[in-house]
């Protein structure tokens, strides 16, 4: 029993850690927004993460062949990945405000447990209870001026809520049967396949733009896709899907953090108070 307990407080720190690189990518995501196209930006990152992950399979994974579960969970995520990060990315752009789209974003607490009952996983009331109190601190913490209407750049980043809902349950479906490591691997690849492929048909691709955007871009590849989205899995192998995602809404916090830190914004008083309710979302759900 001690040794499970000790599991679960690690899969809970690889997740608070992946919140902590996910908020800041959104700054990072914000400043990239500003020297390249949606697909160029994604396509880029998401090869970087990829390529950072093969030294690590050479030594955690190398003696290991890859299944076909493996292989085909890889492809299905790296789809939904796409598609995700896409919608994500054209709503920080067109929103052009990174704290709104941590908001909107942020709506996936909610969207995992609906969308579990769907795949047949029962969701405890606790559960719903740290889901909403989640998203009421998302709201004051994100969204200081209220929601008076639903943009064009709300409805795209709210489209992107549910693939970002859709992409933690599918990796909760498959956990204990994929090689995780060789997962990020694929899933990355065929991401980064699909939005340079769009890259090349609807952005004008140049090397100075690569050049000038080059930190946003190691940071988000690197961190954000390569070091993050791996550690997600670990961390969801020891945790419910509906815990997972109100733990990683504190990436809002951290944005919010880091926002004002590295941009010079500055948080309201009701902003602090969002951040309490994130942290009673994160302990109802234990």
């Amino acid at each position: 029993m001690g040794q499970f307990k000790q599991n679960q407080k690690l899969s809970t720190f690889y997740l608070f850690l992946t919140a902590f690189i996910w908020g800041l990518s959104f700054v990072a995501q914000r400043v990239g927004a500003d020297y390249m196209g949606v697909f160029l930006f994604n396509g880029v990152r998401f090869a970087l993460g990829a390529f950072s992950l093969i030294p690590v399979i050479l030594i955690l994974e190398r003696k290991r062949g890859a299944s076909r579960v493996t292989l085909l969970a890889g492809l299905a995520g790296g789809a939904v990945l796409y598609i995700a990060s896409t919608l994500q990315q054209f709503g920080v752009e067109i929103t052009g405000s990174a704290g709104r789209a941590g908001f909107i974003t942020g709506l996936y607490t909610v969207l995992v447990p609906l969308l579990g009952m769907l795949w047949g996983r029962k969701t405890s009331g606790r559960a719903w209870a740290g889901a909403a109190a989640a998203v009421v601190g998302l709201y004051l913490l994100s969204a200081p001026d209220g929601i008076q209407s639903v943009s064009i750049g709300d409805a795209v980043l709210l489209s992107g809520a549910f693939f970002w809902a859709a992409h933690i349950i599918l990796v909760d479906h498959f956990t204990d049967r994929i090689l995780p490591l060789r997962f990020s691997l694929t899933q990355f690849v065929v991401c980064a396949a699909l939005s340079l492929i769009s890259a090349l048909f609807f952005e004008d691709i140049q090397l100075s733009v690569l050049i000038a955007g080059r930190v946003p871009l190691l940071y988000s590849g690197i961190l954000s896709v390569g070091l993050a989205y791996t550690l997600q899995i670990f961390g969801q192998r020891g945790t419910p899907p509906a815990k997972a995602a109100v733990i990683f809404s504190l990436e809002a916090l951290f944005s919010a953090v880091g926002a004002a830190v590295l941009l010079g914004e500055t948080m309201e008083p009701r902003g602090y108070l969002g951040c309490a309710f994130i942290f009673l979302g994160i302990l109802l759900c234990h």
